[in-house]
């Protein structure tokens, strides 16, 4: 009987050092994140990554993130350099907001063939002939969609906003394209085409730019339906603040006072500087209605002083892609999605507690992940 006793205690033993010698041999994992700048709302993601990487050092996986950024949206070739650099220093995942789809593509194609997992974030749509491991982001088009209705319900249309019909909504209800399509039947468009009249100004990003026109497409989408909203001209800005500063400047001299009602920038940086220069020009009839969301437009939303943002879920790139990252680093493919939607959905002041401070954000089980290491290299 004590015999039996011992070898059990001996087995739970070899056990507990087989399974500890697995977690020892978790190796150090580098993950090289490159977004097409650090500042605004590609700070917000690197902090993510960051946030996510230390809490998986704290559970027993050592990951670090090496940062690096172009000097600019249109530095085109320093963000092929960035991901050459990588390759040569064999970092175990490259993760990568792509300043422009086309232009990158040769050098991921590098990264996949020198076995390196590629994760794509700020895209959901699929690069047309790169195997990706995983792609976190949303659709651009429902974005600059769900943009626009926030606009028309602004100006009159049923919704949360301005003095159209309200609809009553909890604060966790998710303002995504579904909730607008159901609300904005054929029949509530076709009537609300004689009733909603107002002039607007769009500024883009990189004119011609992939980013740029899938939300162009989506905003004019809805736009394009009610005859009375007229738009008074499209500008890019390259997704500059300082540059969205100059354009609105232009844009405002250009429609005087009492002659514009609303300007719809097409990220959040451009949002913001437009939001600055309409107030430092005294021209607060002018509403402002943007894309993206960092605390600090969020801050902005709860005063009132941005009507309304498009989430595109900034936190998510950088918690889910060092998550995933991390998985597929450790040869966890298998339970790595391919696509992570996040449903772009507006912002308010109605709901502005759900994106910050804190961010509503799905834990991650670094135990699990732990453990089918472990049992992978049994």
């Amino acid at each position: 009987m004590k015999r039996g006793i011992v070898l059990g205690i001996m087995v739970l033993l070899v056990l507990g050092i087989s399974f500890a010698s697995a977690q020892e041999k978790i190796p150090e994992i580098v993950i090289g994140w490159t977004p097409p700048d650090i500042t605004g709302v590609f700070k917000t993601a690197t902090d993510f990554f960051e946030k996510a990487a230390e809490e998986a050092r704290n559970n027993g996986i050592p990951v670090s993130i090496v940062t690096r950024a172009p000097a600019s949206h249109t530095a085109f070739a320093d963000q092929i350099s960035i991901i050459e650099d990588f390759i040569q220093r064999r970092v175990n995942v490259i993760a990568i907001s792509p300043i422009e789809v086309e232009v990158v593509k040769p050098a991921l194609q590098k990264a996949k063939e020198a076995g390196i997992p590629v994760i794509v974030v700020n895209l959901l749509e699929p690069i047309e002939g790169l195997d990706i491991d995983c792609y976190i982001g949303f659709d651009n088009t429902v974005a600059g969609t769900v943009s626009a209705y926030a606009v028309v319900d602004y100006f009159g249309g049923p919704g949360i906003l301005g003095e159209g019909e309200k609809v009553n909504v909890s604060a966790d209800t998710f303002l995504d394209l579904k909730f607008w399509q159901d609300l904005y039947t054929p029949e509530v468009i076709e009537g609300l085409k004689d009733k909603i009249k107002v002039t607007g100004a769009i500024i883009e990003g990189i004119a011609g730019g992939f980013f740029s026109t899938a939300r162009l497409r989506g905003f004019h989408s809805v736009i394009d339906q009610f005859p009375g909203i007229k738009i008074v001209t499209t500008l890019p800005a390259d997704w500059n603040r300082e540059k969205a500063i100059k354009v609105t400047e232009d844009i405002l001299s250009a429609n005087p006072q009492g002659s514009l009602d609303f300007i719809w920038a097409a990220s959040n940086e451009m949002g913001l500087g437009a939001m600055l220069t309409c107030e430092r020009l005294g021209r607060k009839e002018v509403k402002v209605f943007t894309n993206d969301g960092t605390p600090e437009s969020v801050e902005r939303i709860r005063e009132g002083r941005l009507i309304a943002e498009t989430w595109h879920g900034f936190p998510e790139w950088g918690w889910y892609g060092t998550r995933y990252a991390v998985m597929l680093a450790l040869g966890l493919k298998d339970m790595v999605p391919q696509f992570v939607d996040i449903r772009p959905r507006i912002e308010w002041q109605g709901n502005a507690d759900m994106f910050y401070p804190n961010p509503v954000l799905e834990p991650t089980d670094w135990e699990a992940i732990k453990k089918a290491y472990a049992e992978k290299g049994k």
